[in-house]
């Protein structure tokens, strides 16, 4: 079976985007873009097979010249989920309108390898509650963002965690990665 991995930057009070990034605005984001953890997390994801994104967090990328139908990282296999985005699949990225949560448990029966989740909030949280994410990888930058896309969305998780590891940058991001224990 495949590990589905929610790997992803998260502020202090668990935003996963703050204002200026729903906004399609970085240059207002109060996450951090520049440091060592970014070549490390380039790093990361190369190590992953496949990954899944929802529509809002796929179009994200169109802000900086990604185009619809086009992967947002090389090398690694893409499902988008969106009901309202109008694309061709290639064999980069496949566009997923069906039912994620089937699609997705399908997925990791295949045994494709790591599977990232990307993005976004509400996805996660609905995976979360049918028990399919695996294991988090947090980049938590030193903020406070008050509101935003919250880590689960509007699902109130409660989860035992186990640490796996923890590593701490000098720009204060700490990168921790727990494996979920349901209950």
């Amino acid at each position: 079976m495949s590990k589905l991995i929610y790997h992803v930057a998260v502020s202090l009070d668990n935003f996963i985007a703050d204002q200026g990034m729903i906004e399609g605005d970085i240059n207002n984001s109060s996450f951090l873009f520049d440091g060592e953890h970014v070549p490390d997390f380039l790093s990361d994801i190369q190590k992953y097979d496949a990954v899944l994104m929802g529509g809002k967090t796929y179009e994200f990328g169109f802000r900086f010249g990604a185009k619809p139908g086009e992967p947002g990282y090389k090398g690694i296999k893409h499902y988008i989920f969106s009901n309202s985005m109008q694309f061709d699949s290639n064999e980069e990225v496949e566009l997923i309108r069906e039912d994620a949560l089937g699609f997705i448990e399908n997925l990791k029966q295949k045994e494709v390898g790591r599977i990232w989740l990307c993005g976004g909030g509400e996805l996660a949280g609905s995976l979360l509650e049918n028990k399919l994410i695996d294991q988090l990888v947090l980049k938590v930058n030193p903020i406070i963002v008050g509101k935003g896309i919250p880590l689960f969305g509007s699902v109130k998780a409660h989860l035992k965690l186990e640490l796996m590891d923890i590593k701490q940058y000098s720009n204060g991001v700490i990168k921790t990665t727990y494996n979920i224990i349901y209950v």
